[in-house]
């Protein structure tokens, strides 16, 4: 890639105007840059309005504030180096980049999005935010990780890429996934069926996500050999598991008892990662998250790590990140109200859609 920048004039706006080309080279297709239907080009046009964008054979010609051209040629540049790597661009991978870009991290988008898992199915598993390429980096340095996020921000889906990916390396010898399955006692004792049957439905995400990093055939075979082991969290009381990466789902369904049983089952030559969304607990009225404590009981253990997710990590439907902030935004009014109101007063009957006494 060559940039050519002509000499600067006074901008409309305010700054110097810039008018810049950057040329790339011709052994990149151009729809590999611009996306299907210039996706990619109206990404960059709505990131940067006062940048006049315009595409010509092989060269992006920008025109504008010198400070937003720069920040387009530093994003043109992230992104050749994932189209030269194999990777693929998509709206969504344009805007986490721009993203990274303004805020200066100290990781550069092509970083994050050619960091490879594993490569199954015809596709290749990869963190897509920065918050993700930090979470996978924390459990490739780490004994023990928490994954604590909201729905969608890859949490387990992630750290299972991660298990797949050592037990095809050889440096672990099976991988135990486990969730604690709240709802299997009275709600679902008129279910027919075994115990395991009622259980079942609270494993399937582990065997959804196992069916995307492995082939059908080999499943059934590595789960019937112990190789791959997916369980209830109740049946890991009284083990110890060696050489086992082992993955804890819906952590914050735990109690505290709960936590600390699953966090001793840890052996020698294993690895252990703990996955939840503190935002959601189901467990009965009164039972405190084991999730939620257990950062004040182990912050300051050597070996353990605990990685936050937020909203900015979700990689679903663009909605679902919008969802979950508006959420968030609803919970915070709600607590806020708790406390007194936004002003600081007392909650009014008429806030609390009550009828004022009489």
């Amino acid at each position: 890639m060559t940039q050519t920048p002509p000499p600067d004039t006074p901008s409309p706006g305010g700054g110097p105007a810039a008018h810049h080309a950057i040329v790339i080279p011709a052994s990149v297709p151009m729809i590999s840059l611009l996306g299907p239907h210039d996706e990619v080009l109206r990404t960059m046009e709505r990131a940067f309005p006062r940048l006049d964008i315009h595409v010509r054979g092989n060269e992006f010609r920008l025109d504008g504030p010198s400070s937003d051209a720069a920040l387009v040629e530093d994003l043109v540049g992230e992104l050749l180096v994932v189209v030269e790597s194999g990777g693929t661009i998509n709206r969504d991978a344009v805007e986490r980049s721009i993203a990274m870009l303004r805020n200066r991290s100290a990781e550069r988008p092509a970083d994050v999005l050619t960091t490879n898992i594993i490569s199954a199915r015809g596709r290749t598993i990869r963190p897509k935010t920065l918050g993700q390429k930090r979470y996978v980096d924390a459990i490739d340095t780490h004994t023990i990780v928490f994954g604590i996020g909201p729905a969608g921000t890859g949490k387990t889906y992630l750290a299972m890429a991660k298990a797949v990916a050592a037990l095809q390396a050889k440096d672990i010898t099976r991988i135990i996934l486990t969730r604690p399955a709240v709802e299997a006692g009275e709600r679902l004792g008129f279910l027919p069926g075994t115990l395991t049957d009622k259980i079942d439905p609270y494993l399937r995400p582990l065997y959804d996500a196992l069916h995307d990093m492995l082939d059908p055939e080999q499943i059934p075979r590595l789960m019937a050999a112990g190789t791959i082991e997916v369980a209830p969290l109740a049946y890991m009381r009284g083990r110890t598991l060696n050489d086992a990466f082992i993955i804890l789902d819906e952590a914050q369904n735990t109690s505290p008892e709960q936590m600390k049983m699953f966090l001793t089952r840890l052996g020698f030559g294993s690895r252990i990662v703990v996955t939840g969304d503190v935002t959601q607990v189901d467990l009965p009225g009164g039972t405190q998250s084991g999730l939620r404590v257990v950062r004040d009981i182990l912050s300051d253990v050597e070996d353990i790590h605990f990685a936050e997710l937020s909203a900015a990590d979700v990689v679903r439907h663009r909605l679902v990140g919008e969802i979950v902030q508006a959420y968030g935004a609803w919970d915070e009014s709600q607590r806020s109200q708790q406390r007194g109101g936004p002003a600081g007063g007392r909650t009014t009957h008429h806030q609390r859609g009550l009828a004022p006494r009489r």
